[in-house]
């Protein structure tokens, strides 16, 4: 079975499928402009996907982290570092990319294990 989360048009924003939830790329919806309020708007996006395939952040398997700026690192990390849940921490891959829309400084991509 395939469970599809807040269907759109062109995506999904989760599929569930097989014991795992793919999250869409998710960045900051809000009024954020710097990279630790986009950050945490992301994660909290995350956050609130992840309640609705039945799991949590503690279940995160994959991340895969685009900045617009790799300058914006350090910035990122200490936000993710508030967020993650320690000895829960998923493999991640963080790198620099153009992204689709040029007020948007962060996008997020998670797998994660549903129960």
């Amino acid at each position: 079975m395939i469970q599809r989360i807040d269907v759109g048009p062109r995506m999904s924003d989760a599929v569930v499928h097989n014991g795992l939830v793919y999250l869409a790329g998710q960045v900051a919806t809000g009024s954020a402009t710097d990279i630790a309020g986009q950050t945490r708007e992301a994660l909290a996006a995350i956050d609130a996907l992840l309640d609705k395939a039945g799991t949590d952040r503690s279940r995160v398997l994959r991340a895969q982290i685009f900045l617009a700026d790799k300058a914006d690192f350090p910035g990122m990390n200490a936000v993710w570092d508030q967020w993650v849940v320690p000895g829960h921490t998923p493999a991640r891959a963080t790198v620099q990319a153009a992204l689709a829309r040029p007020q948007w400084k962060v996008e997020i991509v998670i797998t994660a294990a549903v129960d």
